[in-house]
C-alpha cells in the first residue's frame, strides 16, 4: 500500500521515476521496487519523497483517531 501511496504522490508532483531516483540518490529500479513493494522501504527514505513531493506523511489510528506523522513513530520505534 505504501508503494502505491509513493507512486501516486510522484505523480502529483509531475516526477519522473529516474527524475526522483536521482535526487534520491538511488538507482531508478530501486525505485521502481519501492512502488511495486518488491523491496521495503525504510521511514527515512519515505519521509525524503514525501518532503521532496511536498507532502507529509501521517499515520492515523483508527479507534482513537489520533494522527502521528512519520518522525513521532520513529522516536517510539528506536
Amino acid at each position: 500500500m505504501i508503494g502505491k501511496a509513493l507512486k501516486y504522490i510522484r505523480k502529483e508532483k509531475k516526477l519522473k521515476q529516474g527524475e526522483l531516483s536521482k535526487i534520491l540518490n538511488i538507482g531508478q529500479s530501486t525505485l521502481s521496487d519501492y512502488e511495486n513493494e518488491k523491496i521495503s522501504i525504510n521511514f527515512d527514505m519515505i519521509e525524503k519523497i514525501a518532503s521532496i513531493c511536498d507532502y507529509d506523511i501521517y499515520f492515523e489510528n483508527r479507534i482513537n483517531k489520533k494522527k502521528f506523522k512519520i518522525k513521532d513513530i520513529e522516536r517510539k520505534v528506536d
